[in-house]
């Protein structure tokens, strides 16, 4: 359970990280604007979301096309990745916030962005995370 809620909080930092470096096409809608607390609750919700879709969607789809994996030598993971982004944007905006992306371009770079951002803060706390499962 800890390291859900690790992995959570990685994929919510990265996630707001990717809306400033991303900032023209990729952005966070919060409950209410200016309020810290509930923009924090916003990204924690949305890379909930994104780490379900990811999971259950992601992980069939890379099953599935995993020929095609092999045949592009991976570079169709950036398509899949910018998909599943633009879905969660799909899923949360109806809500009344969530994540607003301004183009499949925007939801490929986007994707990216935050895979690179996620993987590089896991990088970073791998140490802290790697005692706790112990």
């Amino acid at each position: 359970m800890t390291r859900f809620l690790v992995r959570l909080v990685i994929n919510a930092v990265a996630l707001w990280l990717t809306t400033i470096i991303v900032a023209q096409g990729v952005s966070v809608v919060p409950f209410e604007p200016g309020d810290t607390p509930q923009l924090v609750l916003t990204y924690l919700l949305v890379a909930l979301v994104f780490g379900i879709v990811n999971s259950l969607l992601g992980n069939l789809i890379r099953i599935v096309a995993f020929p095609l994996y092999i045949l592009t030598l991976g570079l169709i993971s950036l398509v899949v990745n910018g998909l599943l982004l633009m879905l969660v944007a799909w899923l949360t905006v109806p809500l009344g916030f969530g994540l607003e992306i301004d183009g499949f371009g925007w939801g490929v770079l986007g994707a990216l962005v935050l895979g690179l951002l996620s993987w590089a803060i896991g990088i970073v706390l791998r140490p802290i995370i790697g005692h706790q499962r112990a």
